[in-house]
């Protein structure tokens, strides 16, 4: 057998050294595995042949069959295009060329008969196709099936006739190249057979050239299945792995420290769903393995309670504790947070970020040296060469998706034996996604929240109502609450941004002139941009214009409204994340999107969606199946290969559910990798390990 992925896409027929160059540039294809992995995005059924009679302006594609009448180029310089004059008999309609004129007249000629492919465009009496497709008639063609293949190509590509016509073309080239080449088998025949999956070679065949529906749903399937199987096999092996491998500190014991503020200084009752969560790591902790758990809860529901009683079963066990947070704005949050908790405690909390310098620095680096700092919180900085523990039991990771994994294998170096690893999120992550993404993780979900929250109510507002808006506003703060109004962040234009906050800024001064406005961006230095935030948390200021910095890391009981300008430009869950700012006090708080009249349906259902529902998971599951896992915040970070070919995270669910529990159990058949029916599942998962570097032992 010969391995595809060392196979020069170069000296494939019709692709040559600037064929292979570029499509190496623009679609990462090197070799013959690459092109014969890189699949149709959609088929168009070309099983019918149309007449130009029948041609009308709703059409999306068309077939025709007749023959180029001329030639002949129209226009000059750069709106100079070549224009074919197309006919079946029934009529005559126009074939247009803006690109590769050269190419075209070199390769088709007038008088002969070819099958026309594309989009028809009538303008007036006339009709026309821009750079359509043209197979000629005699040759056996791929487009005599009856599903024709699309690929995705770049504007490059295009611009050197490397079409998805032409990508299909060298598709051909490519399975004629391996007509007497036997493909390896990835799957054992007992999960072909067990699970009706189609061989390989014939589901790679069928998802380029499907003969009809069946074959390529069934092609999908297989495709599918194996790359959800691998995925998840390959989560749950290193899972094992590591937990044989990385014995964990054995925290036995719940002492004075842990009762005493769960007795005497524990601010309110804890809910059901935080008493489990607690329970799942006392028991994580006390197994004798390292714990490495998940831990999400929306906005609100008390996850930094819960981290710090797990801190401090770490400080009974006479171990030191961590907590890294992505700000320093939210660093300092926690940490006057944990101060205010263990307020009369024996227990010295420490803050760590760049901006403590000088002798307090050095203060705190010793005394975390000798174990006089029980609990440190920081930013990055605590992972700093020059910071080193006493004993590190236990590390708390918040909003773990905006540390990279190389960052975050630094915190295990600060122990011989690696301490115990909670991770913290409030992006609500769908059960599916969490199963790629954290699938070497357990996961505990606080799903309530605390008694007295009032749910936040949203609204949807058009941004020609501003004066029922400004009046709605000039009320809550009469009674004395407090304002965010948050613009969006566009990347691709920071100036833009700060100039639209600018503006948003100055309009909202003289829209409330009797109050005070604080202003916060991204670009601002962090000293400036922690005293206005400092100001707005003591009330000196009534209103907050700010982009979305304000995301995490500002918690203000008494902001009771938060507007959202453009909100059409946010994603479901950054705009939950907003929503989550306020409703954090007793009083009834509201969330008012902001949009103009005009909005897809996409935007529309989004909108209605944040209107409907507070449910984080809810609006997770709905944000994944509206744009797709690679656009969720931190699934670049998450520290596990996401390039899924072929397979759908949000409308595959149950088939990566149904893969998962296959791969559990052949995993606890032959723990040992040792059983000869497995031997093709374990050597394929061993050449798929190879390409990978074993980031996921690092959560």
């Amino acid at each position: 057998m010969i391995d595809l992925s060392v196979r020069d896409i170069k000296y494939l027929a019709g692709v040559g050294p600037q064929r292979a160059d570029l499509l190496e540039k623009e679609l990462g294809i090197r070799s013959f595995k690459d092109l014969l992995y890189y699949f149709p995005y959609k088929y168009v059924d070309r099983s019918r042949i149309y007449t130009i009679n029948e041609i009308d302006g709703n059409m999306p594609y068309i077939q025709l069959r007749g023959e180029v009448l001329s030639f002949d180029f129209q226009g000059e310089g750069a709106k100079r295009r070549l224009v074919g004059h197309f006919s079946d008999g029934t009529g005559v309609i126009d074939l247009v060329w803006f690109q590769g004129l050269k190419f075209v007249t070199n390769r088709y000629k007038a008088h002969e008969e070819y099958l026309v492919f594309g989009k028809p465009t009538v303008f007036g009496q006339r009709v026309s196709i821009v750079h359509p497709d043209l197979d000629k008639v005699d040759e056996p063609t791929l487009s005599s099936l009856g599903l024709r293949p699309y690929y995705n190509t770049t504007e490059r590509m295009k611009r050197s006739m490397l079409t998805s016509n032409a990508v299909e073309k060298l598709m051909g080239n490519l399975f004629q190249a391996l007509h007497n080449e036997p493909l390896d088998e990835t799957l054992s025949p007992a999960l072909l057979d067990r699970y009706h999956l189609m061989p390989l070679a014939d589901a790679l065949y069928h998802i380029h050239f499907p003969k009809n529906p069946e074959l390529l749903r069934k092609a999908q399937y297989r495709l599918k299945f194996e790359e959800l199987f691998y995925i998840q096999l390959n989560i749950l092996r290193y899972t094992k792995e590591r937990r044989f491998k990385y014995r964990g500190i054995v925290f036995n014991k719940v002492g004075e420290v842990f009762n005493s503020f769960y007795s005497q200084h524990l601010p309110f009752p804890l809910t059901g769903a935080q008493k489990r969560v607690i329970k799942e790591m006392r028991r994580d902790m006390g197994s004798g393995r390292q714990m490495n758990r998940l831990l999400q809860g929306d906005v609100g529901s008390g996850k930094t309670l819960v981290a710090l009683m797990t801190m401090l079963i770490a400080l009974d066990n006479g171990y030191q504790a961590c907590m890294m947070a992505p700000t320093e704005i939210l660093a300092t949050q926690h940490y006057e947070t944990l101060c205010r908790f263990l307020q009369g405690m024996n227990v010295r909390v420490e803050l760590l970020t760049g901006s403590i310098k000088g002798k307090r620095r050095e203060g705190i680096l010793r005394d975390l040296l000798t174990g006089d700092v029980h609990i440190l919180i920081g930013t990055h900085a605590v992972i700093e060469d020059t910071v080193h523990f006493s004993s590190l039991g236990l590390v708390v990771i918040d909003e773990q998706h905006r540390f990279g994994v190389a960052q975050r294998a630094k915190l295990w170096a600060k122990n011989t034996c690696p301490p115990h690893v909670l991770v913290m999120t409030a992006t609500p992550i769908p059960r599916t996604l969490a199963m790629t993404l954290y699938g070497d993780l357990d996961v505990s979900v606080i799903d309530e929240l605390p008694p007295g929250r009032k749910p936040v109510k949203t609204v949807h507002q058009f941004d020609n109502r501003r004066p029922s808006l400004y009046a709605f506003l000039r009320t809550q703060m009469q009674e004395g609450r407090q304002v965010y109004i948050v613009y969006p962040l566009i990347q691709e234009s920071e100036k833009m941004d700060i100039k639209n906050l600018e503006e948003g800024y100055l309009h909202i001064c003289e829209a409330f002139p009797e109050y005070k406005v604080s202003k916060v961006h991204g670009k601002m230095k962090p000293a400036e941009k922690e005293e206005e935030m400092q100001r707005f948390l003591r009330n000196e200021t009534q209103l907050m214009v700010a982009t979305t910095v304000i995301e995490v890391g500002v918690n203000v009981p008494n902001a009771s409204v938060m507007v959202i300008e453009n909100a059409e430009r946010f994603g479901l869950s950054q705009l939950h994340q907003l929503r989550g700012r306020v409703g954090r006090g007793a009083d009834q708080s509201y969330c008012v999107l902001v949009t103009g009249y005009k909005l897809t349906e996409d935007t529309r259902r989004r909108i209605e969606i944040m209107v409907q529902t507070n449910d984080g998971f809810e609006i997770a599951e709905a944000d994944l199946k509206l744009r797709g896992p690679g656009d969720l915040e931190g699934t670049q970070q998450s520290g596990i290969a996401f390039d899924l070919k072929i397979a759908d995270i949000a409308r595959d669910g149950q088939l990566l559910q149904l893969v998962r529990g296959i791969a559990e159990q052949l995993l606890d058949e032959d723990p040992n990798a040792e059983r000869p029916e497995n031997a093709v599942v374990w050597k394929h998962l061993l050449e798929m390990r190879k390409e990978q570097v074993n980031w996921s032992v690092i959560s």
